[in-house]
């Protein structure tokens, strides 16, 4: 890997580049301690100036979203007149010394504005009759001084970005020069509140005229704002949900690849197929082998896969616009559930069937983990694991020793999607159509549990589907993947069939 190289007149002087890393028109490029090239001649700075097409690119069609976007700023808008909202995308996050981990821009900047370019911000500033929305971002690289092709943020080093007037067309929404927003902000008076956690010197800029109080409302206003869906949003969801089925057929194929190697087969397989058909993974994905599919997030992804043991894979697939899919299947590696196995999973399986059936307009959002939790408690004491009725138990919670966590949770930009609502508006309400959640109840019992039986011992199971609440009831978005543990087995026999004459 190279690294970008300046002329030796500016080679020790003091940088003025900011902290998003791209200094401003006519300001120096910052030298690379140790590049090959001592400078930039006179002659060869010059050269690289002129020469050049014009790229310009002109009647761009505003993006697929544009109109949802416009609405939401519009709503955003009316709930805090007055005030100055600053909501940022984030920066470069550093991975190890000059590498930077791959940018993700924050949900709630990618929710009101459909962009993802890294430094950018959207400011909504207040007017007599509501706001001026303005997104500010950083212009095409400075020819001029250099940017372009000597800073490790120019185009010829990571490609080419619009220009303020395509993001203009693109997005809807007036583009400005995001350096020049710190020192306007510094200046600006008035209320202001800024989404926090994202951009360290645009929330340095607001200092003095923000309140942690108050950014936490516009925080919570957007993190509720997503908690029903719009067609755009759920057309995202069915698209990560088809791709990350078919992630899951990808590694069914390969599984006997993955018996030779370990669970990291398994992960870069799913994860090519993310990048190929989305933006990448939603979320860590789980490739849990064996006693690993006893750790809720097992993320390692390095142990063993062997023959007779379940694989607890979940994986989702991000689409290019940012919404995840979060689906969980637990499979038999080598096709057959053995008698235990199939005991487990399909007290899981029935478990979860009666949480779907449970999610529907009017429902308490509650219901469908309370109808879950209930299977499987009975099956507990069925089994002679925990002394029943089954009401103690559940009064007690003593099933939480096998069954762990929460059933299910809200989905959509964030795996854990609206996660900073406030509790009466999520885990205390009602369904709507158009919100989506997962169902995915499971049970683990650690290899070294001495409280249930030494067969049991290193089982973990769990399923998860992604569920849209409808008018009538509701939809499985992940229904493309089989949940039954006979259609399990045929499905991978079918598809280690397909993989094995291919």
């Amino acid at each position: 890997m190279t690294g970008p190289h300046i002329s030796e007149e500016t080679e020790n002087a003091v940088s003025l580049v900011p902290e998003n890393g791209v200094p401003a028109s006519g300001e120096a490029v910052e030298q690379r301690k140790n590049g090959l090239y001592p400078g930039v001649s006179d002659e060869l700075a010059e050269n690289m100036k002129s020469g050049w097409a014009d790229t310009e690119l002109h009647d761009l069609a505003p993006i697929a979203q544009a109109d949802r976007t416009a609405a939401r700023r519009a709503a955003l808008s009316a709930r805090f007149p007055g005030e100055r909202l600053v909501i940022p995308a984030g920066n470069l996050k550093t991975r190890s010394n000059d590498t930077e981990y791959a940018f993700r821009a924050s949900t709630e900047y990618a929710y009101l504005t459909g962009d993802q370019t890294q430094d950018g911000v959207l400011v909504l500033e207040p007017v007599a009759d509501g706001h001026e929305a303005t997104i500010y971002l950083l212009p095409r690289s400075n020819r001029e001084n250099g940017e372009f092709w000597l800073d490790g943020q120019g185009e010829l080093w990571v490609g080419r970005r619009h220009s303020l007037a395509e993001a203009e067309q693109l997005l809807g929404v007036p583009a400005k020069d995001v350096r020049e927003l710190a020192d306007a902000l510094k200046e600006a008076t008035g209320p202001a509140r800024v989404v926090r956690g994202h951009d360290a010197g645009i929330e340095a800029a607001l200092t003095d005229k923000v309140t942690a109080e108050r950014d936490e409302e516009l925080r919570i206003f957007l993190s509720e704002a997503r908690l029903v869906k719009d067609d755009f949003e759920i057309a995202e969801l069915e698209k990560a949900c088809a791709s990350t089925a078919r992630g899951f057929e990808d590694v069914v194929k390969i599984l006997d690849k993955a018996e030779a190697t370990s669970e990291r087969y398994i992960e870069g397989t799913f994860f090519l197929r993310a990048r190929v058909e989305g933006n990448d993974i939603g979320y860590g994905s789980i490739a849990a082998a064996g006693p690993h599919a006893c750790t809720l997030h097992w993320v390692r992804n390095d142990g063993p896969v062997r023959s007779g043991d379940l694989l607890l894979l979940d994986a989702g697939v991000e689409t290019t616009e940012l919404y995840t899919a979060d689906i969980t299947r637990t499979l038999p590696i080598n096709g057959r559930y053995t008698e235990i196995q199939r005991n487990i999973y399909d007290a899981v399986y029935e478990a979860q069937e009666a949480g779907i059936a449970a999610v529907k307009p009017g429902a308490a959002y509650r219901d469908f983990h309370d109808a879950a939790q209930c299977v499987l408690a009975e099956k507990l004491v069925e089994w002679g694991l925990v002394e029943g009725p089954v009401e103690r138990v559940l009064e007690l919670g003593l099933q939480r020793r096998w069954t762990l966590h929460g059933t299910g949770h809200m989905l959509g930009m964030d795996v854990h999607d609206c996660a900073a609502a406030r509790t009466e508006k999520y885990v205390d309400t009602t369904l709507e159509p158009g919100m989506c959640l997962t169902v995915e109840p499971g049970l683990y019992f650690q290899a070294d549990d001495l409280t249930v039986p030494e067969e049991y011992r290193g089982i973990g199971v769990r399923i998860e589907d992604d569920i849209l609440v409808t008018e009538d009831g509701n939809r499985n978005l992940s229904d493309a993947l089989p949940r039954h543990a006979d259609e399990v087995e045929a499905w991978m026999a079918a598809l280690k069939g397909r993989a094995s004459r291919s």
